[in-house]
């Protein structure tokens, strides 16, 4: 509630998203008066630093040499965050699912649960990190898919890389996200759907979602795959000179400085 009369009472929102993927959200909010002026800057994430990064420092880390290797859009990233977890058995039946699906993986996974997924994972087609450099992965041609916790910032990465999504999410925003990436902007399927009685997703059916998403003939996810791509463009037209966030992130500085002028 606190947060609702802040925002009430402020004179700006900014919005990390941008207005072509939530426009009825933005369009609602606006609606409602009297309200504080909205301006959708998005997507907010490092995408600049994607310019500057040189051969060299990507040489450095072993799982871009990798990737590198890899055909196109045959890769599935992999993470779920480093602020909430699944438990030790749905981790346990994620790994052994992974491995099923014979699809080529790259996972981010925290350094102190390697030596017991690493037994499990066996000899797959995949390779385990403590971190990687998630956006540039994202953005990287072999990666066609993403099994994430629907982190929004890390959702807003995948819509920028043009990325579908295998969504598990785990608690917070995160069950609203999925629901948005999966029946709103329709670019990736819910691996939650396949939940068990005992409330866990088995890796028989962790292994079947993977090889659908994955899978190059199957109808539904050329479909999510078209609109993922569609999405891309418009985050990059949004971000553009003439698009709608640069000309919103535009007019932001313009009342600032209004505002300023006129608190002197």
């Amino acid at each position: 509630m606190l947060r609702i009369r802040s925002v009430k009472a402020a004179r700006f929102v900014l919005f990390s998203s941008f207005y072509e993927l939530e426009a009825g959200v933005i369009d609602s909010l606006m609606s409602v008066s009297p309200s504080p002026l909205m301006y959708p800057i998005g997507p907010c994430i490092p995408y600049m630093t994607l310019q500057e990064q040189s051969a060299m420092a990507r040489a450095e880390e072993d799982y871009f040499t990798w990737l590198d290797s890899q055909p196109a859009g045959s890769v599935l990233y992999v993470s779920l965050g480093s602020f909430l977890s699944v438990s030790h058995s749905q981790l346990a039946e994620l790994a052994m699912g992974l491995a099923a699906s014979h699809v080529k993986f790259l996972w981010a996974l925290r350094g102190e649960l390697h030596s017991s997924v690493l037994q499990l994972l066996g000899d797959s087609n995949g390779i385990l990190v403590p971190w990687c450099d998630q956006l540039k992965v994202l953005c990287h041609c072999s990666i066609g898919g993403f099994l994430t916790h629907c982190g929004m910032n890390s959702a807003l990465e995948a819509v920028f890389a043009g990325v579908p999504m295998l969504t598990l999410p785990i608690a917070l925003d995160q069950p609203t996200n999925s629901r948005l990436i999966v029946d709103v902007w329709k670019i990736g399927f819910c691996l939650k759907e396949k939940m068990q009685t005992e409330g866990l997703i088995g890796r028989e059916e962790i292994a079947l979602a993977v090889k659908n998403m994955m899978s190059v003939n199957a109808s539904d996810s050329k479909e999510v795959g078209t609109r993922a791509n569609l999405l891309k463009e418009a985050s990059c037209r949004a971000i553009e000179e003439s698009g709608s966030s640069y000309g919103k992130i535009i007019h932001n500085n313009h009342q600032l400085i209004i505002i300023a002028h006129d608190c002197c």
